[in-house]
């Protein structure tokens, strides 16, 4: 059958993640129709790679009790979170062919949505931990510090999960397809609501990262005022973290932006290819937060010499590092 929408029906073509409808030939993850050599299967290439390094995160947190701060803590949920994502896009893909139902698509979508969430309130969790190591430079290792991440991440994977139920306990199109979004079984309303929410967090996230680019910039500031001179080394040092906050924002942005707006301007009747363009960077976005939050890590590549090796060179030198280095 063709992926278009009936003129008779005028029905949505079938969406790359819905799994109450025959796979849609348009997906260029999914097999291709008889007749035509099979498309690389990309879903479970992402997915394979971007479980394993943030399993390996999880691993390497839990492993070392030197670890176990709230700058690691935050760092250990957003691996957990990308973990659980990559799994669910793995279920997804495997649940198109083998389990066709509408009780799993529901429960599908719904923990890929609670687990996206939580990758992207784990984001949020991260900058204002980086801001408040910072801003509350003096006090920030105090207990009270300690309690407000762990409220704060228990408030956000507590919303992240209602956000995953929401699907199940009835939000969905499931009987009234008029209503479906680009993404069945989500109705518009419901992905409106979830691109509101990132756009709230994404400007959260750039005010932060302004403030502390500011903060930055004052203390080499001040550094200069108390030397009398701003040293090249001082410069050097100002222009890479404001270029690393940069780049962190930046590629944030540039994997979950298109899928947004899109969820926002997107019609059903367009070319479920469409989708599959604008959702691959966000799923891109779990292999890459690994990358910049964690394997940059000192500390964390020490562990992985002890975790892999038993031991590690002594005339390497670690230094303990605050949410702040960038």
């Amino acid at each position: 059958s063709s992926p278009s929408a009936s003129p008779s029906t005028g029905q949505p073509p079938p969406s790359c993640l819905d799994l109450t409808e025959q796979p849609n030939p348009l997906c260029a993850a999914l097999p291709s129709p008889p007749g035509r050599d099979p498309d690389p299967p990309l879903f479970p290439a992402v997915d394979v790679s971007s479980p394993s390094k943030n399993a390996l995160v999880v691993a390497i947190i839990c492993y070392s009790p030197a670890l176990r701060t709230p700058m690691f803590v935050l760092v250990g949920s957003l691996a957990t979170a990308d973990l659980l994502a990559g799994l669910g896009l793995i279920l997804n893909f495997v649940f198109q062919y083998v389990i066709r139902s509408e009780t799993i698509s529901l429960l599908t979508v719904g923990f890929l949505v609670a687990s996206f969430a939580a990758s992207v309130s784990s984001l949020l969790a991260i900058t204002v931990d980086r801001y408040l190591s910072l801003y509350n430079a003096l006090t920030y290792y105090s207990e009270r510090t300690v309690l407000c991440i762990h409220t704060m991440l228990a408030g956000a994977w507590g919303v992240s999960l209602c956000l995953g139920l929401l699907p199940v306990l009835g939000w969905n199109c499931l009987h009234d397809p008029a209503a479906c979004s680009i993404v069945r079984p989500l109705t518009k309303s419901n992905v409106t609501l979830l691109s509101a929410s990132f756009f709230l967090i994404f400007l959260i996230m750039l005010h932060l990262y302004i403030e502390i680019c500011k903060i930055v910039c004052r203390h080499a500031h001040q550094i200069a005022l108390q030397q009398h001179f701003l040293t090249a080394s001082h410069y050097v040092a100002t222009k890479k973290g404001v270029s690393t906050l940069a780049i962190i924002l930046g590629t944030f942005g540039a994997s979950w932006l298109p899928f947004a707006i899109y969820c926002v301007v997107g019609d059903p009747n367009y070319p479920s290819v469409y989708t599959y363009a604008t959702l691959l960077p966000a799923t891109y976005n779990s292999m890459i937060n690994p990358i910049i939050y964690a394997y940059r890590n000192q500390e964390i590549q020490r562990s992985m010499w002890v975790l892999f090796c038993g031991c590690f060179q002594a005339k390497v030198s670690f230094r303990s590092r605050s949410p702040s280095d960038v």
